[in-house]
C-alpha cells in the first residue's frame, strides 16, 4: 500500500490558491460575511498560515478583486468581425455570465465592499471601466474620440454596471432581455448624441451601415416605429 504525500506548494502557488479560494467564497456571499477561518478551511491550511501569505483579510480581498477585475475586463474583448450590434450583444452575454457567476463578488467590486474608498479598490474599478472603454472604441475604429462619443461610451459602461447591480437584487427581469436592452441603449445614446452633432451623425451612420435587418439595432428601430404608429 502506498501513502499519498501532499505536495508542498511554493510561495506564489500558495498565494494564487488562496486568492482563488477567496474569490470563490466572495462569489457566493458578501466578502463581509466570509471569515479568514473559512478561507483557511477551504484551502486546507491553518489560519496562521493564511496570515503568513497575506497580512490580513483586506489584502487578500484586494488580491481577489484584482483577479476578478482582470477577468471582467477580459469579457469585453471581442473579435472585430461582423456587425457591431451582434458584437455588443456577445459582449453583454459574457458580461452577464460573469455577473451571474460572481454576484456578491461583482457587487463588492463595483460598490467597494470591505475596502470601500480605498485607493487600490478604486484603481481596480477604474481599470475595468477603462478596459471596456478602450475595447468599445476599438470596435468603432476610433482612436481619438470626440467629446460627445466619449460621453456616450462612458455613460453606457456606467449604465451596464448599474443595470447589472439592480438585476442582482431579485433578478426580476430575464437577463437575456437586459442584454438586448443594453445593446439598444448604446444605439439610443449614440442616436441622441448624433441628433445634436454632425460628427456623431457620421459615426452613427458608419455604425449602422452594415447592420442586418435581423440585428439588434434594426430590432430597436422596428420597435420604435411600432410605438410611434
Amino acid at each position: 500500500m502506498t501513502t499519498g504525500v501532499r505536495r508542498r506548494m511554493g510561495v506564489e502557488e500558495r498565494r494564487q490558491q488562496l486568492i482563488g479560494v477567496a474569490l470563490d467564497l466572495f462569489s457566493q456571499r458578501s466578502p463581509d460575511d466570509v471569515s479568514i477561518d473559512e478561507i483557511a478551511a477551504a484551502a486546507g491550511i491553518s489560519r496562521p498560515l493564511v496570515y503568513h501569505y497575506f497580512p490580513g483579510k483586506l489584502s487578500l480581498y484586494e488580491a481577489a478583486l484584482k483577479r476578478a477585475s482582470e477577468e471582467l475586463a477580459g469579457r469585453f474583448v471581442e473579435p472585430q468581425e461582423g456587425p457591431l450590434g451582434a458584437r455588443l450583444l456577445r459582449v453583454m452575454r459574457r458580461f452577464f455570465d460573469f455577473v451571474d457567476d460572481h454576484g456578491p463578488g461583482f457587487s463588492a467590486l463595483m460598490r467597494g465592499g470591505p475596502a470601500v474608498g480605498s485607493t487600490a479598490t478604486n484603481a481596480l474599478i477604474d481599470s475595468v471601466r477603462q478596459a471596456a472603454y478602450v475595447q468599445i472604441l476599438s470596435h468603432l475604429r476610433v482612436e481619438n474620440p470626440p467629446a460627445r462619443l466619449e460621453l456616450v461610451v462612458r455613460s453606457w459602461i456606467s449604465l451596464a454596471e448599474s443595470t447589472a447591480l439592480i438585476w442582482l437584487d431579485g433578478r426580476r427581469i430575464p437577463r437575456g432581455e437586459l442584454e438586448v436592452q443594453l445593446v439598444h441603449d448604446f444605439a439610443a445614446l449614440a442616436a441622441v448624441s448624433a441628433a445634436q452633432d454632425d460628427e456623431m451623425g457620421t459615426l452613427l451612420r458608419g455604425m449602422l451601415k452594415d447592420e442586418p435587418a435581423d440585428g439588434p439595432f434594426a430590432d430597436l428601430v422596428t420597435r420604435l416605429i411600432a410605438l410611434a404608429s
